[in-house]
């Protein structure tokens, strides 16, 4: 299982278009975190929107985390 479990959204706007979201938990001994990820972009499509989403939260999980000193 990997470190990271990240929850694509969309969300439907007043135009009927749609904004991508997604959140990022992870846990890890005693401490865990959840940042969550909004985007003003949108799509024509619920599906565009939440490839935008998986693909933005795989970016995401995937980038080195910086050390702790």
């Amino acid at each position: 299982m990997g470190k990271y479990v990240v929850s694509p959204a969309t969300h439907p706007t007043h135009c009927g278009r749609f904004r991508a979201s997604f959140a990022i938990q992870r846990a890890q001994g005693n401490g865990s975190y959840c940042r969550v990820f909004r985007f003003d972009t949108t799509f024509a499509s619920r599906d565009a929107a939440k490839l935008f989403a998986v693909t933005q939260g795989w970016l995401q999980s995937s980038m080195p985390q910086p050390s702790a000193c």
